[in-house]
C-alpha cells in the first residue's frame, strides 16, 4: 500500500519547484524582454563573439517566415551534421573502445530523434556510440533542440504581447543567449552535484574488473555527468546507458533521484512565470502554471498509487507486495529495488508529463492502468507540464481554443490579452493541436496492418496494441520513452517513427510561430466587463478541462483497446 512517505515525497518535490521555479521565471523574463538581465558583463562579450563568428546581426529581427526558415534551417544542418559523425565516427578521435560506424537507418534515426528534442533511442548508448559521438554529437544537439523550444515559445510570447508589430524576435539571437545564459549554466552545475554524488564522468573506455565467480567484467566509462545534467535540464531524455537513468552511474542515489525528477520539472514550470512577467500579468502566469501542475500532479499521485499498492493479480498466488522491513513493497517487476515503486512512478509521470523520456525503470512493466496513466500523459499534447518551452507555448494554444470555446457560449468574440482572436488563429490552433493525434493514429494503423510490424510486439493482444501505440505517442510528442516489448530496430519503424518525430516537432512549431506572427500584428483592445479573465481559478478549471476533452476525444479508442483492455481483463 502507499505509505505516507510516498505523499511526503510528492510533497516535498512540489515544495521545492515551486520554490524554484518561481525566481528562474523571472530570470528567464529578464533574458528574453530585451533589456538589461542579470550577468549582462560576463555573458554580453561571449554571446558578441558567438554573434560575429555565426554572422547574425543581434539587433535585426525577425518576420515569423523568416524565423520558421531559421528554425527549420538550424534543424536540417544538424540533422545532418549529426549523422555524418555517426557515419564517420570509427575514423575519429575520442574513441576509446574503438566503435565503428553506425548503420544508415540507425543513424538517420537517431539524428533526428535528437535534433528533434525525442531521444529515442533504438540502440544500447554503451556499445554503438563512441565518446566523440556521445560529447559533440548527442549531448550538443541536448542543448540545441532544448534551446529551440524555449526560443519558439519565447517568440510565441512577443506575438501575444507586442502590439502592431512585423516582427517576433531574432532566432539566433534567442537560441543563443538561451543556452549561453540559461542552460549552459543550469546544466553545469546540476552536472557538478551528479558527479559528486557518484554519477561517472571521465573519458576512460573502462577497465576490466575480476568478478566474484573468477571471470572478468569491463565496467564502462565515459561523460556521463554532463550528459545527464542537460538530458534532464532540457528535457531531453535518452541516456549514456541502455539502462537509462535506472543504471547506477547514472542515477546512483536516492538523492540523485529526486534530484533527477527536479530538474526534468524546473524548466517547463518556470516558463509559465516567465510568460507572466513578460505579459505583466503575473496572475495569468500562476495560473498556467496551475493548470500544468494539477495535471502533473494528478498523474504523478495516479501512478505512485497504482505501482505501489502492486500487481492485484499476484496476491491470488500467495505472494505479497507489502512494504515490510525487509522488502520494498509495491510492483517491483522492472524496477530497481533501490529505487522502488514509488521512486519509479513519480520519475514515470514527471519524464512522460515533460517531453524528457528518461526513465529508471520499465514502462513496459507497469500494471496495466499506471501503464495507461503514462501514456494518456503524453497524449494530452506536452502541457503537463511540457518540454522547455513546447510545454508553454502548447498550453499557450489550448489556451487560445479555450477562450475561442468561452467566446462562443456567451456569443461575444473571444480575446485573449486584449486581442481578438480570429478565424485564422482558431484554424492553427486545431492544426497545431491535430498533428499529434493524425499522426499517432496513422502510424499505429499502418504498423497494425503490416504483419512484419505486428510481429515486432513481444506480446499479443491489447499489450501488444499498447506497445506500438505508445511508440508513436512517445516519437510524436517528442518524448523518447518506451514499452521495451516493442522491437523498433527494423527499417520499418526506424523510418516511420523517424518521420512521427519530425511531423510531431515542426509541424508544431510552424503552426506556433505563424499564431505568433497574426497576433503581434494586432491592437489590443480595452477589457470590458464581458471580457473573459484568464487569470481566474475559473479559467484553469476550463482549460484544463479542454485539455482533458480534446484528448479524450481522439485517443479515448486507443486507450480503450490497449491498457484499459488489458486491466479490466486481469
Amino acid at each position: 500500500m502507499t505509505g505516507s512517505g510516498d505523499w511526503l515525497l510528492v510533497g516535498a518535490l512540489a515544495a521545492v519547484l515551486v520554490a524554484l521555479a518561481v525566481p528562474l521565471g523571472g530570470y528567464l523574463a529578464c533574458v528574453h524582454g530585451g533589456g538589461a538581465a542579470p550577468g549582462d558583463r560576463f555573458f554580453t562579450p561571449i554571446e558578441r563573439i558567438i554573434y560575429r563568428l555565426v554572422g547574425v546581426d543581434e539587433t535585426r529581427e525577425q518576420h515569423w517566415t523568416a524565423y520558421a526558415r531559421a528554425v527549420l534551417a538550424c534543424g536540417l544542418v544538424s540533422v545532418l551534421l549529426l549523422y555524418a559523425l555517426q557515419r564517420f565516427q570509427g575514423h575519429l578521435p575520442a574513441n576509446p573502445t574503438g566503435r565503428g560506424a553506425v548503420t544508415p537507418s540507425t543513424a538517420f534515426n537517431t539524428a533526428i530523434s535528437f535534433v528533434t528534442n525525442t531521444d529515442w533511442q533504438v540502440y544500447a548508448g554503451e556499445s554503438t556510440m563512441s565518446h566523440l559521438t556521445q560529447m559533440a554529437g548527442l549531448a550538443v544537439q541536448n542543448f540545441v533542440s532544448a534551446a529551440v523550444g524555449i526560443s519558439v515559445a519565447v517568440a510565441l510570447t512577443r506575438g501575444l504581447i507586442r502590439r502592431r508589430s512585423a516582427t517576433i524576435g531574432n532566432f539566433w539571437v534567442d537560441l543563443i543567449r538561451t543556452v549561453v545564459r540559461v542552460l549552459l549554466p543550469v546544466a553545469s552545475v546540476a552536472g557538478l552535484v551528479l558527479a559528486s554524488q557518484g554519477v561517472i564522468q571521465n573519458l576512460s573506455g573502462g577497465i576490466h574488473v575480476r568478478t566474484l565467480e573468477g571471470g572478468t567484467q569491463l565496467v564502462p566509462g565515459g561523460p556521463v555527468a554532463s550528459q545527464e545534467a542537460i538530458k534532464l535540464v532540457g528535457t531531453n531524455g535518452g541516456g549514456f546507458f541502455n539502462a537509462n537513468s535506472a543504471h547506477p552511474f547514472e542515477n546512483p542515489t536516492a538523492f540523485t533521484n529526486v534530484f533527477e525528477i527536479a530538474l526534468m520539472l524546473i524548466i517547463p514550470f518556470s516558463m509559465a512565470f516567465m510568460f507572466g512577467r513578460l505579459a505583466d500579468n503575473r496572475k495569468l502566469g500562476w495560473a498556467l502554471f496551475a493548470t500544468m501542475f494539477t495535471l502533473w500532479i494528478a498523474s504523478a499521485v495516479a501512478v505512485t498509487a497504482l505501482e505501489s499498492n502492486g500487481n492485484r493479480v499476484l496476491p491470488r498466488n500467495e505472494v505479497t507486495q507489502m512494504t515490510t522491513s525487509t522488502q520494498s513493497g509495491g510492483n517491483l517487476e522492472g524496477k530497481e529495488v533501490r529505487i522502488g515503486a514509488d521512486g519509479s512512478g513519480i520519475f514515470a509521470a514527471s519524464a512522460t508529463g515533460t517531453s524528457t523520456g528518461a526513465t529508471n525503470s520499465a514502462h513496459d512493466s507497469f500494471t496495466p492502468l499506471a501503464g495507461g496513466v503514462v501514456l494518456a500523459n503524453m497524449m494530452l499534447g506536452e502541457v503537463s507540464p511540457g518540454g522547455a518551452g513546447t510545454g508553454l507555448y502548447g498550453l499557450l494554444i489550448f489556451a487560445l481554443l479555450a477562450v475561442f470555446i468561452a467566446g462562443l457560449m456567451v456569443g461575444r468574440t473571444p480575446e485573449f490579452l486584449g486581442k481578438k482572436i480570429q478565424a485564422t488563429e482558431v484554424k492553427l490552433a486545431v492544426l497545431s493541436i491535430l498533428v499529434l493525434p493524425a499522426s499517432v493514429l496513422t502510424g499505429t494503423a499502418g504498423s497494425v496492418l503490416v504483419d512484419s510490424a505486428t510481429a515486432q510486439a513481444s506480446n499479443p493482444g491489447p499489450h501488444g496494441f499498447s506497445e506500438i501505440v505508445y511508440a508513436f505517442t512517445s516519437t510524436v510528442n517528442n518524448n523518447g520513452s518506451a514499452f521495451g516489448g516493442l522491437t523498433t530496430s527494423t527499417d520499418w519503424y526506424t523510418t516511420t517513427l523517424g518521420l512521427a518525430m519530425f511531423a510531431g516537432r515542426y509541424l508544431t512549431i510552424v503552426a506556433t510561430l505563424a499564431i505568433a506572427g497574426a497576433m503581434a500584428v494586432k491592437q489590443p483592445t480595452p477589457a470590458t466587463v464581458g471580457t473573459l479573465r484568464t487569470d481566474t481559478p475559473l479559467f484553469v478549471g476550463l482549460l484544463i478541462g479542454v485539455v482533458i476533452i480534446v484528448s479524450g476525444l481522439t485517443f479515448f479508442p486507443a486507450l480503450s483497446l490497449g491498457p484499459i483492455a488489458e486491466g479490466l481483463g486481469r
